[in-house]
């Protein structure tokens, strides 16, 4: 009996597209696991650097190739620095995902004297960090008590300094919980005006 070759080609046509879907995907997953991330602002932590509404990129093998699973690294490359923004799992609920600026590496010695952040003793000079709020609070938010960064951590704040949870309430993050490095504005969207912030579109994140 003849087999219809009308058939043989749907059937092959079909199979085309399956494989390319299930290779567009896997291809999907490599990328958003081990290459670059898109998140959305969601509070004010980081204003102005950062606004509510904005979709940043985050590049996630710029301090090396990860386990996804458990975040240690398969292949070293740079480490965070000072003054990097970064994208990291909450440490108090690791479904969560925060962003907040670098301040202090391991070793380093962080402290907080009214609103002042001082690293190893000298002012902390970062030119987009904001304090919106006159007032002194008896709290970790304008004084804080000296702290040494772990090995393995960094300590971090937000720009947005006196409207930021960081680690001046819970501590440093670990190495292994931060999930890549923010580089990029690819979208911004002001929901109380309802229009695009066109201006933001394609900013590079200092």
């Amino acid at each position: 009996m003849k087999k219809n070759p009308a058939k043989i080609t749907e059937k092959s046509v079909l199979r085309e597209y399956v494989e390319a879907i299930i290779i567009a995907l896997l291809l999907a997953f490599f990328i958003r696991t081990f290459v670059v991330q898109a998140f959305k602002i969601p509070s004010g932590s980081m204003i102005p650097t950062l606004l509510i509404g904005d979709h940043i990129l985050v590049n996630k093998f710029g301090y090396g190739v990860k386990n996804p699973l458990n975040g240690t690294v398969w292949i070293a490359m740079d480490e965070p620095r000072r003054h990097d923004v970064i994208v990291f799992k909450y440490p108090q609920n690791p479904s969560q995902d925060y962003i907040k600026r670098v301040v202090g590496v391991a070793g380093d010695r962080v402290e907080v004297v009214r609103k002042q952040v001082l690293v190893n003793g000298v002012p902390f000079v970062e030119p987009n960090a904001v304090n919106l709020e006159a007032e002194i609070l008896p709290s970790p938010r304008d004084n804080m008590e000296p702290i040494t960064v772990p090995p393995g951590s960094v300590f971090v704040m937000g720009d947005n300094r006196d409207n930021s949870h960081d680690s001046r309430f819970w501590g440093a993050v670990d190495l292994k919980a931060i999930r890549g490095k923010a580089f990029m504005l690819y979208w911004s969207w002001d929901s109380e005006n309802f229009t695009v912030r066109w201006d933001r579109i394609g900013k590079i994140i200092p």
